[in-house]
């Protein structure tokens, strides 16, 4: 047995968590190790990072392909015979229906190589538009954002290292104790050098616990909550006139619209207090240096480009950004969710960030792939739309690492229209609830079972290195689409080898927005990473991004105008109360992998409804007794756990789990116009005891 140890990340979230995985037993079974010389963790990890090998165990794992019988039941079945099946369905409806009847369905947790060959495959080998991953339920609306103030996206523009030494954080709908443990340190560090944190989000938080200042707006109200606030600078004189005048354009507009959001209007809106509307002011202002950070609550709604806008134009206003230990950042959820967007899986990008629609773009990679630049379809349908498409025009769909039944908003319609379709293939490491409905399911690798990059929230680009081997029944993505591509007609161009596939990445990166073109796999594993861009081998990367210009064409940022508006979802007598949703420390996303996790399922076995006392007594339901929750597109019953927490006219649900406690059989998929990102984070509801 081997002894050596393997440095390598987490599987989870996007903070990329280093770890070691050492071989026990026969060699075929690993445990983690501490890697205290990474330097974003510093061998800190959270229960799912501690628990991530017992995944790979062979009774919670897939470890043989799974065609649908006859008898209309998953049957285990040999690799030729299910990847014969995959290809003959994808043959068949392009040629009765064509090319964009195929779709693909990627995820935010597939490595860059699986996310770029998957953008590749469709646009080469299927010939489709229709593809899109679940990423765009993750932070598309600050991606958004980000292009139109700044001209380039990457979550943190800055390293997380840089967060103790700014004067003031506002947290803005992140709950960092549950979704990112590990990170919580940067934020206790701030504290203990000084600087001043404000947390803003409708529930008390083991985060917003932390706070020198908690504020709790209704949620759907973060916009003209940070117009007020902007208000308020400028009111006060507390504008950085020369930043203002010297690096940035359009001002006037952004001004005129936050100085229609007065304060009694902003707390009237969203509830929070005028006095504390300007202790979080003059907070923030008199620190010297500060950062807003926004998370999931204020981007996963209807108008969360224009949230994430305005907390921008907030930062400009004030001259933090573009300055060191300044700037607007977004904490990325999804472990790959940087990535996975920059490399074509998204519906309107090609890799290295290139939008499809550039005919530069499309030549530079067409280039590198050996194909026709006119043979590359233009942009598809966002991920909602594409899955709202199912059965209809969409008539077969391939999945790599996703599971929609559970983590797509209004999920009970998302499930109807799978099970509508001519063929579902899926590719996954767990038979999950996606998996469970398909025409055949396919076994694919984890982390540890093999090597391949990812993009951190800070934009470092990491390498995971295979610990272990993997079971004899299980096959790689990029040996699937290898294989799928030579079935299809396409016997070159798609190697299953990571590093090939990586270095073929570089090259099609190159010149782009997300440059990777001088990061190998030998710098990244000497260097604990590299930072984006970095166009060369001999360019040390880009850890602090804007000191000296944006990426605009003028290199200023640039103020976009924004306004407050309702939800797409307002209360009424009918339904009177609203739903918010997020995560629980001890589950991941759709669940599917952690609530196979014993130790994960003893601290989180199931989802509840979390509701203020008053509420719970208005509708005579008790700690622990069953509510339901209803909207307009479904119901969720779950336990009621009640709290001062909580704001009175709010519930609050985690995603992670199926069945009758689903939330996102709740949720509203009402589309953000410019991101298309669906409004997971608010809906009206009306809340009963279940009895």
């Amino acid at each position: 047995m081997a002894s050596t140890e393997t440095s390598t990340h987490c599987p989870y979230c996007a903070l990329q968590c280093g770890m070691k995985l050492r071989p026990v037993t026969d060699g075929t079974v690993v445990e983690v190790v501490e890697r205290t010389e990474f330097p974003v963790n510093r061998g800190a990890l959270c229960g799912k990072g501690r628990t991530a090998p017992a995944v790979l165990a062979a009774g919670v794992r897939l470890t043989g392909p799974l065609v649908r019988d006859e008898g209309g039941e998953l049957a285990p079945a040999s690799w030729d015979e299910a990847l014969g099946r995959i290809a003959d369905g994808l043959r068949g409806t392009r040629a009765e229906h064509g090319a964009d009847a195929v779709g693909v369905f990627g995820g935010g947790g597939l490595t860059n190589e699986k996310a770029y060959a998957l953008g590749k495959f469709a646009r080469v080998v299927l010939g489709t538009s229709q593809i899109d991953y679940n990423g765009r339920f993750c932070m598309s609306s600050a991606a958004a954002a980000h292009q139109r103030a700044f001209g380039l996206d990457r979550g943190l523009p800055f390293p997380l290292e840089d967060i103790p030494r700014t004067g003031c954080v506002i947290l803005v709908g992140s709950n960092l104790a549950e979704t990112m443990p590990p990170a919580l340190r940067y934020l206790t560090e701030l504290k203990e050098n000084g600087g001043r944190l404000i947390v803003i989000d409708p529930r008390r938080t083991r985060t917003a616990e932390q706070a020198d200042l908690h504020l709790a707006p209704r949620p759907g109200t973060d916009l003209a909550l940070a117009l007020g606030m902007l208000h308020l600078v400028v009111a006060d004189g507390r504008v950085d006139e020369e930043f203002v005048h010297t690096r940035t354009n359009g001002w006037d507009g952004a001004r005129a619209g936050a100085m229609a959001h007065w304060p009694e209007l902003v707390e009237r809106l969203t509830g929070v207090p005028v006095p504390q509307l300007r202790e979080a002011v003059e907070m923030f202002c008199g620190a010297g240096t500060g950062m807003v950070l926004t998370a999931r609550g204020p981007e996963q709604q209807a108008k969360g480009t224009d949230t994430v806008g305005a907390w921008i134009n907030f930062c400009l206003a004030t001259g933090r950004a573009g300055r060191p230990l300044s700037g607007y950042g977004c904490l990325t959820g999804q472990g790959n969710g940087q990535g996975g967007r920059e490399h074509g899986q998204k519906a309107d990008q090609l890799p290295g960030y290139r939008k499809l629609t550039d005919p530069l773009a499309r030549r530079h990679v067409a280039g590198v792939w050996g194909v026709d630049p006119d043979s590359l379809p233009g942009p598809g349908r966002s991920a909602y739309e594409l899955l709202d498409a199912l059965g209809r025009d969409v008539r077969s769909l391939l999945v790599m690492g996703s599971n929609p039944v559970v983590s797509a908003p209004h999920a009970g319609h998302v499930e109807e229209r799978l099970r509508s379709l001519d063929f579902l293939a899926v590719a996954d490491v767990v038979l999950s609830e996606t998996a469970a409905l398909a025409d055949v399911v396919l076994p694919v690798t984890q982390w540890a079972e093999e090597s391949g990059t990812t993009t951190s929230l800070e934009g470092r680009v990491l390498l995971r290195q295979r610990a272990v081997m993997p079971p004899d029944g299980v096959r790689s993505d990029l040996e699937v689409l290898e294989a799928l591509a030579g079935l299809l007609g396409h016997g070159k161009g798609f190697p299953s080898d990571p590093e090939e596939v990586f270095d073929e990445l570089r090259r099609a990166s190159a010149g782009g927005p997300a440059d990777y073109a001088g990061i190998t796999y030998a710098r990244i594993a000497a260097e604990d990473g590299v930072f984006w861009p970095c166009p060369d081998e001999g360019h040390a990367g880009t850890p602090r991004l804007f000191l000296e210009r944006f990426a605009t064409d003028d290199g200023r940022a640039r103020f976009v105008p924004v306004t407050h508006r309702a939800a797409a979802e307002e209360t009424d007598a009918e339904y009177p109360v609203v739903l918010t949703t997020g995560r629980v420390v001890s589950q991941y996303q759709s669940g599917a992998q952690t609530r196979r996790v014993a130790e994960l399922n003893a601290a989180a076995p199931g989802p509840f409804v979390e509701l203020h006392p008053r509420l719970a007594e208005r509708i005579g339901v008790a700690e622990g007794e069953a509510v339901a929750v209803t909207s307009r597109r479904g119901r969720a019953v779950a336990p009621a756990r009640i709290t001062v927490t909580i704001r009175q006219d709010t519930v609050f649900m985690p995603f992670h789990w199926p069945g009758e406690g689903r939330a996102n059989s709740l949720t509203n998929p009402a589309l953000d116009p410019v991101s298309r990102m669906p409004e997971f984070k608010v809906c009206a509801v009306r809340v009963e005891a279940a009895g």
